[in-house]
């Protein structure tokens, strides 16, 4: 019985031993022409599949400036990572973007400077940085996505998108929340970008910034309440990057001459805020449903607040890429991270 059991299964495992290995999920870390970040990707590069700077940016008439620093370029080339830099709207200026959106002149102009881009940089993709656009533009911004597509395609190179993301379709209830939807997370068709461009980079990061009160940089609930709605869009998996942020935010009272006094959140590397918490003599604590660390301390009668991505925290975020496997991820911001998460991903496979 044995014998007819173990001859049974042969095939089986014969298949299983030419089965191909799962595919490593891609990592992609953003850069910019800073020390700390060079300085982390020299040191870091055997963990990063796709470099990606952000120092390109497109004017209103299609046309693209700046350039990527030469040690970027060279630590990537020396270690096989791809290069994919970002092309942005300067200050997210809506401006800028509707007339680039609605403007056929200015749209074929811009998706032939990216395919220029692409042959002149000699890179393996670009990926449109494009941000606050307003919800009426969202069947334009896919327009223009299909564009520059056929054109960046043909010049050899891979086109994605960083896209805001959202957890569902409604404006929400509050002013902040509706101005938020309109601006900013309304106006990605995700489904036909998904359709027209390599993938998307889905920032679930960011959840609060400067204008909105103290509370996580990507709380857990939130990302994965984020993904749920993207999946369920119809936008397969393996054309998701995940967004997981490296950095941490900092809550304080600020003040400057033409607006007074208002909190401030500001983002910031992990090893600067800690070195804040320690002055302050808070002590974090765990915060198990966001899975990230948090602290609050007093300054002459006005509370401080942080919210910590250490490596703990990317840790528990990144699991989510495994769990519905998906692409891989893209990390904000190469440079700002906790030193300890390298330990907590293999080197990835060249």
């Amino acid at each position: 019985m044995r014998r007819f059991l173990l001859l049974a299964l042969l095939p089986s495992l014969a298949a299983a031993q030419r089965a191909p290995a799962a595919r490593a999920p891609e990592a992609i870390w953003y850069i910019r022409n800073n020390p700390d970040g060079i300085a982390s990707f020299q040191a870091n590069a055997a963990h990063i599949s796709v470099i990606a700077p952000q120092v390109f940016s497109i004017d209103s008439t299609g046309t693209i400036r700046g350039g990527i620093d030469p040690r970027i370029v060279t630590i990537a080339r020396a270690n096989g990572v791809k290069l994919m830099p970002l092309v942005m709207n300067p200050g997210f200026d809506l401006a800028i973007l509707h007339r680039i959106l609605t403007n056929t002149t200015a749209r074929t102009a811009a998706a032939h400077s990216l395919a220029a881009l692409c042959r002149d940089q000699k890179v393996d993709g670009i990926q449109l940085d494009l941000e606050n656009i307003h919800v009426a533009d969202r069947d334009a911004f896919t327009a223009f996505a299909r564009e520059a597509a056929d054109s960046v395609h043909r010049a050899g190179c891979q086109l994605s998108a960083a896209v805001v993301p959202r957890t569902s379709d409604e404006r929400g209830p509050l002013p902040y929340h509706q101005w938020m939807y309109d601006y900013w997370r309304g106006a990605y068709d995700y489904k036909a970008l998904a359709d027209t461009l390599d993938f998307l980079s889905y920032m679930t990061y960011a959840q609060h910034e400067g204008g909105s009160t103290p509370g996580p940089v990507a709380g857990y609930p939130w990302m994965d309440a984020a993904l749920r709605y993207v999946l369920a869009q119809g936008v397969p998996p393996a054309k998701i990057s995940l967004g997981v942020p490296a950095y941490s935010d900092y809550w304080f009272s600020g003040y400057d001459d033409r607006n007074g006094a208002r909190p401030r959140g500001n983002d910031i590397g992990y090893t600067a805020l800690m070195q804040i918490v320690r002055d302050a003599g808070a002590t974090p604590r765990w915060d198990k449903r966001q899975k990230s660390w948090t602290a609050t301390w007093e300054r002459q009668g006005v509370f401080e607040h942080a919210w910590i991505e250490d490596e703990r925290a990317f840790k528990a975020k990144r699991a989510l890429v495994d769990r519905h496997r998906l692409r891989g991820y893209s990390v904000w911001l190469l440079g700002s991270e906790d030193p300890r998460l390298w330990s907590t991903v293999g080197p990835v496979l060249r």
